[in-house]
Parts: structure tokens; sequence; C-alpha cells
């Protein structure tokens, strides 16, 4: 149980309500995703894979002491992160380590349910953990979800297809066509929403440009580098073979730029009808 807000600071700083200004991934993501919430004071929300809290602090803040926050990772870390920067304020703000596969029964239900780029973290069987999610959500209730659609950085995946044809490496070229046909689409989503009965369903997609050197500053790019990346590398069983054709890559980054990100919101409405 959460202390009574009583005992805490009743101002928070400003610079914990807003999204961070340094953040050139979650923070274009989150802000897509704070466009088609419909936020208001006094209600409870659900954010999933909530990471360091983007946007978990400005959700808190939104919906006010009479509102109710969960925010949940599989991430301890992270979720310590979270709760030192959130120090005394929020106490309506709730971050909790939670499985979002595996979530208990008696965890909602919620008015709205979030997740600023979650959606990619419930693979393999994307469509049954969102159902699952579904079913937390109150009657009228909204789930609105933020991911990179199918579709963000094709211009490098393109590049490197080309690439592992013209060498040969057809085990590797395999792989890498299984894991972009992995990722979802905006159409996807879209049918996955609908199958899990929601309503007044909505897709958007806003492109963001992604900018980088060449070189190490490619292979080391934050936003590329631990995740994108890393799917390549994932392709090779030899990992030296994998750096010497990543490093042939980096210095052609002029052959793909720019990069390209697809900022996908799906948002969906439960029935009005319990």
């Amino acid at each position: 149980m959460m202390p009574s807000s009583s005992s805490y600071p009743k101002t928070p700083p400003p610079w914990l309500c807003e999204l961070p200004k340094k953040d050139p991934w979650s923070r274009p993501f989150a802000e897509s995703l704070l466009t088609h919430l419909d936020l208001q004071e006094g209600l409870a929300v659900l954010d999933v894979n909530c990471g360091d809290g983007i946007p978990a602090f400005h959700l808190a803040h939104k919906v006010g002491a009479a509102g109710q926050v969960l925010a949940i990772d599989v991430s301890e870390a992270q979720l310590m992160r979270a709760r030192a920067v959130q120090g005394p304020y929020f106490p309506w703000l709730d971050f909790r380590r939670e499985d979002v596969k595996h979530l208990p029964e008696n965890l909602g239900p919620f008015d709205r349910i979030t997740g600023n780029l979650s959606f990619m973290f419930f693979r393999p069987d994307r469509e049954t953990v969102l159902h699952q999610l579904v079913t937390f959500l109150k009657p009228d209730g909204q789930l609105v979800l933020t991911f990179p659609s199918l579709g963000t950085f094709d211009s490098l995946w393109q590049w490197v297809d080309q690439e592992m044809l013209a060498r040969g490496y057809t085990a590797e070229r395999e792989r890498l066509a299984e894991y972009i046909a992995e990722r979802p689409s905006a159409e996807d989503a879209r049918t996955w929403l609908k199958s899990g009965g929601l309503e007044r369903i909505n897709l958007a997609e806003y492109p963001l440009e992604v900018e980088t050197g060449a070189g190490q500053e490619f292979l080391h790019h934050p936003l590329l580098r631990g995740g994108f990346l890393d799917d390549v590398y994932e392709c090779f069983t030899d990992q030296e073979l994998a750096e010497s054709f990543m490093q042939d890559i980096a210095a052609e980054t002029s052959s793909f730029v720019p990069l390209i990100a697809q900022r996908c919101v799906m948002s969906g409405w439960a029935s009005s009808l319990p």
C-alpha cells in the first residue's frame, strides 16, 4: 500500500511533469502517444513496459492525486532508476515489477492502458498479449500503444540485404528476412485491435529521422545499437564475420541515409457495455 499523499510535497518540480527534452527516441514516441490518449483527472492508468518512466511521470501529473498510475516493467534495474527519479513525488504513481505476458488477474481494471515503445516487447505472440491487456480495461476505457512499425529503417535493411546477396551470405540473408517479417505493421495492429473487441480504432504513423555519421558513430549509435543493429549481428553464427560485415556497412552510410523510423500509434476503445 502506498503512503498517504499528505506525507509528500504537494508540488513536484516542473521537469518531472514534462517529457525529458534530451531523449531523442522515447520522447518523440511518447509525444505521439499523448496526442491520441484521452487523459483526465481522476483516471486509473496502467503503463506497461514503462522503462525509466517515460511517460509515466507525465501521466501521473495529468491524472492528479485523485487518479492512479501503475507503471510496470520486467526490469527491476529500470524500475529502481524510475523510483530514484520519482523521489517523494506522485504517491499515486506506483512502479512495480510485472511481466506484461503474465499479469495477475486482480491487476485491474483501468480507465486507460498505455505503453510507449512497449508493443515490440510483446513478441513472439503480440496478438495474444494484446488481447490479455484488453481484459483489464473498464467499459469505455482506452488503450494506446506506440511502436516502430514495419518500414522503419527500410533503407538500411535493403542495403544490408543487397550486401548479403552480393557476398553469398544465404543463411544470414534468410534470417534477416525473418527478423524483418516479424516486425508488426500498422495494419497488423489494426487487425489485432479489432479481433480483441475494441472499437473506435485509430492507427497513425509519424516519420522520425535518425541522424548518424559513418563508422563507429553508426555502429554505436544509441538509437540503433541494442536493438536494430543487433538484429543484423544475430543473423550471423560467426561473430567475427558479422563484425567485419558491419564495419563495411558502417563505411557506406551515405548509401542508406536518411534513416527514417515510423512512429506508429495504435488506439482503441472498449465497449461502453460491461
